[in-house]
């Protein structure tokens, strides 16, 4: 499997400056992206601590590991590297007055042959579009969704709702942070949506799935799912990652013989 990646990040209409955070190595099949928070510049210095840390150390990890690893050991290694991460805010945090209570969201995720290791905290979201259906594969670490799961809201009115911020999880508020980890098998074709809410609150499911199908660049979808934020409002920052899992080479002159093509 071959995966390509791209990724797109902007301000948004409302704020003045982007505590978002994305990051990834595609030789290593590593993608990051992370929604920080926090007063003055806190929340932007947690979402690139996050996400610089865990790029730099499981990109290496995978670069000594990449012939022995399996998805169980790729697993162990993110939840270190995600708590090394968590230790590094939580110190900064209580070393420096101004960057008191910073935190941040987070979803990393390994590409490695046809497997996915998911890792997420809070309410930045990974979503997969195969074979025109798109499916969101976290699950939110937030007061809407716990409020959804007890039955006191419907989807529909947790759309509406003024709490959509209110995450229940955060890296880097905490001495210990709890990283949902998943596995998922990957096929060709799929493409992988990494997003912070300023989309997920500002575009619809469907329209999102839209635009992943456009007959267009991935760098030209990736632009298409913020202007579209944009243009619904724009209240937060947006930051869009897409990762393209396309068959390798060496595969599709098999499969391209086998049917005699």
């Amino acid at each position: 499997m071959i995966y390509r990646f791209c990724a797109q990040t902007d301000s948004g209409l409302t704020r003045e400056n982007n505590e978002d955070a994305v990051g990834f190595d595609e030789s290593a099949g590593v993608a990051i992206l992370a929604d920080g928070m926090g007063g003055y510049n806190a929340g932007e210095v947690a979402s690139s601590m996050a996400t610089s840390i865990i790029n730099s150390e499981m990109s290496r990890w995978l670069t000594e590991s990449a012939a022995t690893a399996t998805v169980q050991d790729i697993r162990r290694a993110l939840e270190i590297c995600v708590g090394n991460a968590n230790s590094a805010v939580f110190r900064a945090a209580h070393a420096n007055a101004h960057y008191s209570g910073m935190g941040t969201t987070l979803v990393a995720g390994v590409f490695r042959g046809a497997d996915l290791v998911i890792g997420h905290i809070g309410d930045s979201r990974c979503y997969r579009l195969r074979q025109g259906e798109l499916v969101q594969i976290t699950r939110d670490h937030s007061l809407l969704q716990e409020q959804i799961d007890a039955g006191l809201l419907t989807p529909e009115q947790a759309a509406l709702s003024m709490n959509k911020n209110l995450v229940t999880r955060a890296l880097g508020v905490d001495d210990a942070v709890l990283l949902e980890v998943h596995e998922h098998a990957v096929e060709p074709g799929d493409v992988y949506l990494m997003c912070s809410d300023g989309l997920s609150d500002m575009v619809r499911d469907q329209d999102i799935a839209k635009i992943l199908q456009m007959p267009l660049a991935a760098e030209l979808r990736a632009k298409a799912l913020v202007d579209t934020a944009n243009a619904h409002g724009g209240r937060d920052n947006i930051t869009v990652l897409l990762v393209q899992a396309e068959m390798g080479a060496e595969k599709r002159g098999l499969m391209a013989r086998l049917l005699g093509k």
